[in-house]
């Protein structure tokens, strides 16, 4: 069955977006759950409204097929559980999402509305550090290759001692007494709904429940510092310049949760010879014309070490030679190419033996 949005909200079909935000806040204040006299399924369905008449493209649609109109084009509904997306409350009577005040309460709409969405817009996250990035140098060949580089990084990490548990060296950990080993403590806010319940991670186990019964002498307890530690960093064969490598856990350590990651770009040197394109390697070569003439081998240096090409007889200018599997590693032990552009050199002047010799290959027709 088809919904009314616009009943819901208790608005015409030509109210303006305005008029819709106004709508919406009233029947929230009205139909809250946690507010005496709400009303779980008509605060959902309040949400529902809004989310499609305060989107412009969304309301198109409605007005044309109902609200049906999202299993046409393979939506997946716009139920209670999506949040409050777009809403601006910052307008609604001079306070915001972040919290404020309205008739002498303080509140914070993001705790309001984290326990009936089940976290949505107030979810307590899970304590990350941060994550922290860098940047090394390697050479054209370590690119090319791969390598293992060790830098010295200063940054919050786990302490060595008590291995980021905080506590002393053979105790143990303790029921916390904040929380009484829950983690989480409740706590009642009086806010514009009335006084709501809310939840929120105990600031003094960073919600594991435990503490240390006795605390480590070296991080005192918090379970990480500031030190320098040495991180080995694996640069995969044919990475290329600017790239960035992520270490998982490798960033800044925080007590009681998981290290954020670190992030490494990565910036190759060039090279005299050789210039990457893709898995190609290409360099230029300079030929004598006799050379491009009457053709030769030509020893030539590759990363790999010295090779020995063969120059074909009456190569033309710019003309390229491809020598297989001295490029780039790209995986399953194959390898890109080595591409030879030919430069043939003209002489500028000619001697007089020289000259003849051009002036009887011209009576040839060469």
């Amino acid at each position: 069955m088809s919904k009314d949005y616009y009943n819901i909200l208790g608005i015409n079909k030509s109210a303006s977006k305005d008029e819709i935000k106004k709508a919406f806040y009233k029947m929230a204040h009205k139909y809250h759950p946690d507010k005496k006299g709400g009303n779980e399924q008509k605060f959902k369905e309040v949400n529902e409204a809004y989310q499609v008449l305060s989107d412009d493209e969304k309301r198109s649609k409605y007005d044309q097929y109902g609200s049906g109109f999202e299993s046409m084009s393979g939506g997946g509904g716009y139920g209670g559980a999506q949040g409050f997306g777009g809403f601006d409350w910052s307008n609604m009577g001079g306070f915001s999402a972040r919290g404020g005040q309205a008739d002498g309460m303080d509140f914070d709409l993001n705790d309001i509305f984290s326990d009936f969405f089940g976290g949505g817009m107030g979810r307590t996250a899970a304590r990350r550090g941060r994550d922290i990035s860098t940047e090394i140098q390697i050479s054209f060949s370590d690119a090319v290759f791969g390598t293992n580089r060790k830098i010295l990084i200063t940054k919050t990490s786990a302490c060595l001692v008590c291995h980021g548990s905080g506590a002393k060296t053979g105790t143990k950990m303790e029921t916390c007494k904040q929380c009484n080993g829950q983690g989480r403590i409740r706590e009642a806010k009086k806010t514009i709904f009335g006084t709501i319940a809310n939840t929120k991670t105990c600031e003094v186990c960073y919600g594991t429940g435990e503490t240390p019964r006795e605390i480590c002498d070296n991080c005192k307890g918090k379970g990480v510092l500031r030190r320098e530690e040495e991180v080995s960093i694996e640069i995969p064969a044919g990475i290329r310049d600017g790239e960035m490598i992520r270490m998982t856990g490798m960033g800044e350590a925080v007590s009681r949760g998981t290290s954020g990651d670190l992030y490494i770009k990565i910036n190759v040197a060039s090279h005299p010879v050789f210039k990457r394109e893709g898995h190609d390697l290409v360099m230029d070569l300079d030929l004598k014309l006799s050379e491009a003439l009457l053709g030769t081998k030509y020893p030539i240096k590759t990363l790999d070490g010295e090779i020995e090409i063969t120059i074909p007889e009456g190569v033309s200018i710019n003309e390229v030679l491809r020598v297989r599997g001295k490029g780039v590693p790209q995986g399953r032990g194959r390898r890109g190419d080595l591409l030879v552009k030919l430069n043939i050199k003209l002489p500028k002047k000619l001697s007089r033996k020289s000259r003849e010799i051009v002036e009887e290959l011209k009576k040839e027709g060469i």
